[in-house]
């Protein structure tokens, strides 16, 4: 049974979900169909009096694509100070080009059967996630959406004209608090192009990195023309098997510090990953798990979960009160069952 402060907090919960969702499906909407109508010429025009700078244009640029009136709406006005403007960020094109990774291993230009190595290019200020979600306390969701000044390049591996793997900007950002934890005896569940394992055996402190991998064609990409430009090609071991049944069946002999679990592509197929990887961390219980992109996997399971707290709210079959319900949407264990 709810009470009236409890209806209360509810309905702001609602207001907090209902624009989560709102700015999400506007984000996907602008990166999936018109990611460059934002592009350098826009900027400079913009820019050119030097009165109002890239990271005061941007916003007010995504609220006109976006179709949102700030001078009439008051809810126009709230997703544009507490959503689009936290979420916008000019990205320093150096902080990535230095990174050791980008530095020191090239992709050959090659082409092999089906398979191309080749650089992608992002245009100067075409929208990209640019790091992992912003989650506050009341779970209000940010986005970061970055944008470059110039033109960058980034690796891509391609199968029949399609992207296979990329290294870009979101995959190194994402990748820093699993690099940082890393220690001892390591185990990543996807090679993808290596980023990971490439950072990892850099560390003194990493005796080894066993990488997981079930694509036998990416593990010979791999071990021919990127693991020989390691500096410690002998810490790295790679074991073609199935994420899952290796996790099951394997792992737990093996006794890692660190597992980095980084099989999908994005929160829409990493979610029900991580659900069922969770459930198999109790096979290696004395090594701590990480997962990447984890808090837009957390996102996604989370608004599963408040759509069902949501509609029997509405429908007044929700018997929980208010503290209830957040520990429903903030323990991981309850979001993952």
């Amino acid at each position: 049974m709810q009470s009236y402060s409890d209806k209360i907090k509810m309905e702001r919960l609602c207001d907090t979900f209902r624009r989560n969702f709102r700015i999400t499906e506007l984000y996907a909407v602008y990166l999936e169909r018109f990611p460059d109508i934002i592009n350098k010429k826009i900027i400079s025009e913009l820019c050119a009096d030097g009165i109002i700078t890239p990271i005061d244009a941007i916003p007010a640029l995504l609220c006109e694509i976006f179709g949102l009136n700030t001078d009439e709406s008051a809810e126009d006005r709230l997703l544009m100070r507490e959503y689009i403007m936290p979420s916008v960020r000019i990205l320093d094109a150096k902080k990535y080009t230095e990174n050791p990774y980008y530095r020191n291993i090239k992709l050959p230009d090659v082409k092999i059967g089906a398979w191309e190595f080749k650089n992608e290019v992002y245009p100067a200020y075409r929208g990209v996630i640019c790091d992992d979600m912003q989650i506050s306390a009341d779970f209000t969701e940010i986005p970061p959406l970055g944008f470059f000044t110039s033109d960058f390049a980034f690796p891509a591996v391609l199968e029949d004209g399609n992207e296979w793997m990329t290294l870009t900007p979101v995959d190194l950002d994402t990748c820093d608090e699993a690099i940082e934890a890393a220690h001892g005896r390591v185990v990543t569940f996807g090679l993808g192009l290596g980023y990971y394992a490439y950072m990892v055996s850099l560390k003194e402190t990493v005796e080894s990195v066993t990488v997981i991998e079930k694509s036998p064609k990416v593990i010979e990409l791999f071990n021919k023309y990127i693991l020989p430009q390691f500096p410690y090609p002998e810490k790295v071991r790679i074991i073609n098997a199935d994420a899952f049944e290796y996790a099951e069946h394997e792992m737990g002999r093996e006794c890692y510090d660190l597992a980095f679990v980084d099989t999908w592509r994005d929160a829409s197929d990493g979610a029900p990953m991580m659900k069922r990887m969770k459930k198999l961390e109790k096979y290696s219980p004395n090594t701590e798990f990480l997962y990447w992109i984890e808090n837009f996997l957390i996102s996604r399971l989370r608004a599963e979960k408040f759509v069902e707290i949501r509609d029997a709210y509405k429908n007044g079959s929700l018997d929980a009160d208010y503290a209830s319900v957040i520990k429903a949407l903030t323990d991981t264990d309850h979001l993952i069952s």
